[in-house]
C-alpha cells in the first residue's frame, strides 16, 4: 500500500516516497537564517548557480534575534544595500546600560566607534530575511525554495553530494558540489552528517514577550539585574522586546504557578511597569528558547560546510549571534568564490573557513561564557546585583566604554567583502 502526502496547496495527493525532480546547482545551502540568506545572495552576485533551502513556508517567527551591529551595518555598506535598508522600519540603539540596585550603568557606548553606523539596529528579521532574498532575487543563478525540510544528505564515495527534501508536494532532490549547512542551532544537517558540538558554557532558558511602549520610553537597551532575575530590554517601534532569564529546567515550575508569577516576577523588577503587565495574558504571549553555548571541533566534510549557529551556537549574553553568523556567509564567500567558479574545490578550502573563524568564535564564546556563568550565579542567586564599586568607576570613563562596545559591535577580526566583481542583477528564482 502507497503513502501519501495531502499537499495543502495544490489538493492533490501524492506518493510520499515520490522523487519529483533531480536538481543541479554548485552550491546547496540549507536555512534562510541570516547566515544562510547572505551566503546565498554573495555568491549568486559572482554568479554561481546556488540553491536556498528554507523549511519554513515563510521567515516570520516569533522573538528571533533582529540587532544588526555595526560589523554587519559596514557589510552592507559595502554591498551599496546599507542606505535601502535603513529606509525600512527600524530602531537604533546606541548604548546598553546594566540597572542594578545602585543605579544605571552604561557599559557599552556605541557612539564613539568610528563608524557610520555607531548604533545596533533593530528591525524585524523578517524583514531583514525579505530584504535580503529579494536582493538575491535579482539575480539569475539565484533560487529560493520556501517549504523545503531537509531529510537526507546525499553522499557519494565519502563525499557530500546535495540533500533530498521534502515539500508538500512530494520529495525532491538537489545535487551540488557545495551543500551548506546554515539551519540554525538545531541543525539538521550537522545531525545527518554525525557531527557532535562541545558545549562551551552553562545552558539557561530566556522567556522572550512584549510590553507595550510608552511615550518618554528609553530607546537604549537596557538589562535589570537584581532580586534572583536577570531582563533583558530591548526597544522597538511601538513595543519593549523582554527577555526573561531563567535557570535551566525552571520552566516547568514556574508555568505551573500561573501567567501571575511571571507578571509579579517583572513587576518586581520594574514597579513602575505594573500598569503594563496585564498585556501578558497567558502563556500563549511567551516564547521559551533554550539556549546552550556550544561548538563544533570540526566544521567541515568533504562537500559539506557548517557555518552560523549549526557551527557555532553563541549564548545570547550581547546579541552577537546573528552577526557571527553573517561574517561567517562573507568569509565563506570570500574563499570559496574563486573554487567554485573554476570548480576545484577541495578540503583544504572549507578547512580555510574554518581556520579564519574558529579564532574570533573561541575568544567571544569565551568572553560570553565568563560573564554569563557570572551573572546566573550572582544574579540568580543573591537577591540584590551590585556592579563593583571600582567597576563601576571605570565604566564612568568613556575611553572604557568603548572597549565592550568595539566587543559587541564587530566581535574579533570583523570581515568584509572581498573585493570581487558582481554579475549584473537579472532575475532569479522563488519557489
Amino acid at each position: 500500500m502507497t503513502t501519501v502526502l495531502e499537499n495543502t496547496t495544490a489538493k492533490q495527493a501524492v506518493p510520499a516516497l515520490e522523487l519529483r525532480d533531480v536538481m543541479h546547482t554548485d552550491c546547496c545551502v540549507v536555512g534562510g537564517g541570516p547566515a544562510g540568506a547572505m551566503l546565498a545572495l554573495l555568491l549568486a552576485r559572482q554568479g554561481i548557480p546556488v540553491t536556498l533551502l528554507e523549511e519554513h513556508r515563510d521567515f516570520d517567527r516569533a522573538f528571533r534575534g533582529d540587532t544588526l551591529h555595526p560589523s554587519v551595518l559596514e557589510i552592507l555598506d559595502e554591498l551599496g544595500l546599507a542606505e535601502r535598508l535603513h529606509a525600512l522600519p527600524h530602531t537604533e540603539m546606541h548604548t546598553m546600560t546594566a540597572q542594578t540596585e545602585d543605579g544605571p550603568t552604561v557599559f557599552a557606548d556605541f557612539r564613539r566607534l568610528h563608524t557610520r553606523y555607531p548604533y545596533i539596529m533593530l528591525i524585524p528579521q523578517v524583514t531583514f530575511l525579505q530584504f535580503i532574498t529579494a536582493e538575491a532575487a535579482r539575480y539569475p543563478t539565484f533560487r529560493l525554495v520556501m517549504g523545503a525540510r531537509v531529510e537526507d544528505l546525499i553522499e557519494e564515495a565519502g563525499c557530500v553530494r546535495g540533500v533530498r527534501y521534502r515539500r508538500a508536494d512530494g520529495r525532491h532532490e538537489v545535487r551540488a558540489r557545495l551543500t551548506v549547512g546554515a539551519d540554525g542551532r538545531f541543525s539538521r544537517v550537522r545531525r545527518l552528517a554525525g557531527f557532535t558540538p562541545e558545549a562551551t558554557s552553562a545552558p539557561m532558558d530566556v522567556l522572550w514577550f512584549r510590553l507595550p511602549r510608552r511615550p518618554g520610553d528609553s530607546m537604549e537597551g537596557i538589562g535589570r539585574l537584581g532580586r534572583g532575575a536577570i531582563l533583558a530590554m530591548l526597544p522597538r517601534e511601538d513595543h519593549w522586546q523582554l527577555g526573561y532569564v531563567i535557570r535551566k529546567g525552571r520552566y516547568t515550575d514556574l508555568k505551573a504557578a500561573g501567567i501571575e508569577a511571571l507578571r509579579d516576577a517583572i513587576v518586581a523588577l520594574l514597579p513602575a511597569w505594573a500598569d503594563r503587565v496585564d498585556a501578558l495574558q497567558d502563556w500563549r504571549d511567551v516564547s521559551l528558547l533554550s539556549v546552550e553555548s556550544n561548538r563544533l571541533p570540526q566544521w567541515y566534510r568533504r562537500g559539506l560546510l557548517l557555518i552560523g549557529d549549526a557551527a557555532h551556537t553563541m549564548s545570547p549574553v550581547g546579541g552577537v549571534g546573528i552577526n557571527y553568523a553573517i561574517q561567517d556567509a562573507v568569509v565563506t564567500a570570500n574563499l570559496l568564490s574563486g573554487p567554485l567558479q573554476t570548480r576545484r574545490l577541495h578540503l583544504r578550502d572549507l578547512a580555510a573557513v574554518q581556520a579564519q573563524r574558529e579564532g574570533p568564535t573561541r575568544r567571544i564564546q569565551a568572553i560570553q561564557s565568563k560573564l554569563g556563568d557570572a551573572m546566573l550565579d550572582h544574579a540568580l542567586r543573591s537577591p540584590t546585583f551590585r556592579i563593583p564599586a571600582p567597576v563601576r568607576f571605570l565604566l564612568r570613563l568613556p575611553g572604557i566604554r568603548t572597549i565592550p562596545a568595539r566587543v559587541v559591535g564587530y566581535g574579533f577580526g570583523a570581515a568584509h567583502i572581498a573585493t570581487l566583481q558582481p554579475l549584473s542583477p537579472v532575475g532569479g528564482r522563488v519557489k
